[in-house]
């Protein structure tokens, strides 16, 4: 067979478009992680990073949570903070029109309380856009053996896209909420996750995740119980 450039093209726009990865979601195999839902990207107003298109979607991540919560599924949350007197940091990003900005934090990045960390959730701080970087995130997740990641928050082609990348690279299997995940230029979502969805991750939308999540219950196993009772 000889490969056409419109041949190799279609399956290539398929791909991006409509490709699906082929692994399960077992509940006792996954984390959830929460991607820097922080007052800077999502409180509205508060910083010059607010991220609006966050603060809709947070109520679905929300919910998602719970889901999770409720099938066992570990919550691990992440804040992008100045770590270590920002000697932990990649020394270009001074130089980068993200840093553009005269606002500084007024203190210790905080998740916005509306999202309901717990004391009980593992908090990382992590101090660049991917939350492997320089953290130990990759430890917590083999203790707790877990080889499936579900991400989401804030930005989608920043924080996520990053953190599902270097997930990839360390041999997880990655699930990206495709309506869970945000960016401050909501022209750029589809474009970032069409690059997951082909090369890196199932991308699913909440409601898709929470069911993979939830065991089926067929009608025979429910009648099976209401007898029993």
């Amino acid at each position: 067979m000889t490969y056409t450039e419109e041949w190799v093209t279609a399956r290539a726009r398929n791909a991006y478009e409509h490709g699906r990865a082929s692994f399960d979601i077992r509940p006792e195999q996954t984390a959830l992680l929460v991607i820097d839902m922080q007052d800077e990207f999502v409180r509205p107003g508060w910083s010059p990073y607010w991220v609006p298109s966050a603060t809709r979607m947070a109520p679905r991540l929300r919910q998602l949570i719970e889901a999770c919560r409720a099938a066992f599924v570990p919550v691990i949350w992440t804040i992008f903070d100045d770590t270590h007197l920002g000697l932990d940091r990649p020394r270009a990003l001074p130089f980068l029109p993200h840093a553009d900005a005269d606002w500084r934090r007024p203190g210790p990045a905080e998740v916005w309380a509306p999202m309901g960390h717990r004391p009980d959730e593992v908090l990382i701080r992590k101090p660049s856009y991917g939350a492997f970087y320089d953290t130990p995130l990759d430890t917590m997740l083999r203790n707790l053996a877990r080889d499936t990641v579900i991400v989401t928050g804030t930005l989608t082609n920043y924080c996520c896209g990053t953190t599902a990348r270097q997930a990839y690279e360390r041999g997880y299997k990655v699930v990206v909420g495709s309506d869970v995940t945000a960016t401050d230029d909501e022209s750029r979502q589809e474009p970032e996750l069409a690059v997951l969805r082909k090369g890196y991750a199932l991308v699913l939308s909440a409601e898709e995740i929470a069911n993979r999540l939830t065991p089926v219950t067929s009608a025979s196993e429910d009648g099976d119980r209401a007898n029993v009772a």
